[in-house]
């Protein structure tokens, strides 16, 4: 299977401006701002933002709330900027499910945050790579 499979995924937010807010800070860590913005004019049913560093492929609309809630990882650079995204979506208003730290039970140099949304969502972001595969500064 590959890894890059999925391309892009939507999240159905009931309060887009408040949600819209949130992940604009918790997401500038990892790279990745609002792409495109399209309203209701539009789309014909709702407000959407796609959020990327090169094309979107994180979509928010608001059409109501996702039920179940759901668990997103993002992918981060280095354990940095992992940190960096934790720390920013708190001060968005998320709400701590998990500060930065290895997630040996996963792989051993798995090292993630996880933050849950203003909606619920369980939001995480995730390094993957080795403290020597990062370089000394990590």
């Amino acid at each position: 299977m590959n890894e890059r499979m999925i391309d892009h995924m939507s999240l159905n937010v009931a309060d887009f401006d408040a949600m819209l807010a949130f992940y604009e800070k918790a997401m500038a860590p990892l790279g990745c701002t609002v792409l495109i913005r399209f309203g209701k004019e539009v789309t014909g049913h709702a407000d959407v933002a796609g959020f990327g560093s090169t094309k979107p492929f994180f979509w928010l609309a608001g059409t109501g709330r996702t039920h179940p809630i759901m668990h997103i990882a993002f992918r981060a650079e280095n354990r940095a900027e992992v940190d960096a995204f934790y720390e920013a979506a708190m001060a968005a208003g998320g709400v701590d499910n998990g500060k930065p730290g290895i997630r040996e039970m996963y792989h051993p140099n798995y090292y993630g945050a996880f933050v849950f949304d203003p909606e619920g969502h369980n939001i995480e972001a995730v390094c993957h790579k080795s403290p020597e595969e990062m370089g000394a500064d990590e």
